[in-house]
């Protein structure tokens, strides 16, 4: 299932700083830490608690936030339906690094061990 450019340019211009308080509530909720959070972000990024910090407060947009992160490798391993969509049929990558995160964090939320979503 593929995107629409409509909804391909939304997520672009969102910023991580607005989604970054929904992660954190939706990992505390279910007993899990802002440290784990941050770790997985950082193993997926590239970025360390301390930038993902600095780009909170710069408030920088999803499109500048994946720009500059150097995705882990194994990226691609991280399968399955977010948001209604097959993560490896999105063909916009902007969009399928973002559900990439939105996936984790929804691991992380329901459970899952760091070492299996750190695959």
């Amino acid at each position: 299932m593929s995107t629409t450019s409509h909804h391909d340019e939304k997520i672009a211009r969102m910023s991580f700083a607005s989604v970054y308080p929904h992660y954190v509530a939706k990992v505390e909720k279910k007993g899990r830490t802002i440290s784990e959070l941050n770790k997985i972000i950082e193993w997926l990024t590239g970025y360390t608690e301390i930038q993902i910090n600095q780009l909170i407060k710069d408030k920088v947009s999803f499109s500048e936030f994946f720009s500059n992160a150097k995705l882990n490798p194994n990226a691609n391993l991280i399968t399955g339906t977010i948001c209604g969509y097959r993560i490896e049929e999105i063909e916009n990558s902007l969009t399928r690094e973002v559900r990439y995160l939105d996936k984790i964090v929804d691991e992380l939320a329901k459970g899952k061990a760091l070492e299996k979503i750190m695959r």
